[in-house]
């Protein structure tokens, strides 16, 4: 695994980087997928399949199905646009999704943020741990449960 500088997207520029990944990808950027990102995007904690599903659901003028968002998430999770957040069974946009690698999360339990960390040298850590037990990994999710700074002032 080579170390790398992760540079963070935001605004049009995170837009049209997830586009761009999107597509290279092999998928398509369409109107709905690129309103779905747009609401995802918006969030400053993760976010459920049903809050996305409002927030497309008032800008399009109709109901869109929880469903839907759900099949386009998986798409952006395939595509490193998003991060599916295991313990809260929500979504967070990558903010650099040319750039695929594991994920630390830490989750605040008052606030519910989620700061996500990029550590290549854990990383290429575990993924030594992993080949040297010739154990296959399917996806890694490294999450730790806890209170941020924030909260933890008392």
């Amino acid at each position: 695994m080579t170390y790398h500088s992760h540079v963070q997207h935001s605004g049009v520029e995170l837009l049209n980087a997830a586009k761009t990944a999107l597509l290279k990808a092999g998928e398509q950027w369409t109107a709905m997928r690129s309103a779905v990102f747009e609401a995802l995007s918006q969030f400053n904690t993760p976010a459920s399949a049903y809050d996305i599903a409002d927030i497309v659901s008032k800008s399009q003028g109709r109901r869109i199905a929880a469903n839907s968002i759900y099949r386009i998430l998986d798409i952006f999770v395939s595509a490193n646009l998003a991060h599916r957040v295991e313990s809260a069974n929500a979504y967070i946009v990558n903010a650099h999704p040319e750039c695929r690698h594991d994920c630390i999360f830490l989750v605040c339990d008052q606030c519910n943020r989620v700061i996500h960390i990029d550590n290549d040298k854990i990383s290429t850590s575990l993924h030594e741990i992993v080949t040297k037990n010739n154990f296959k990994v399917e996806r890694s999710v490294i999450e730790i449960r806890g209170q941020c700074a924030d909260c933890s002032v008392v």
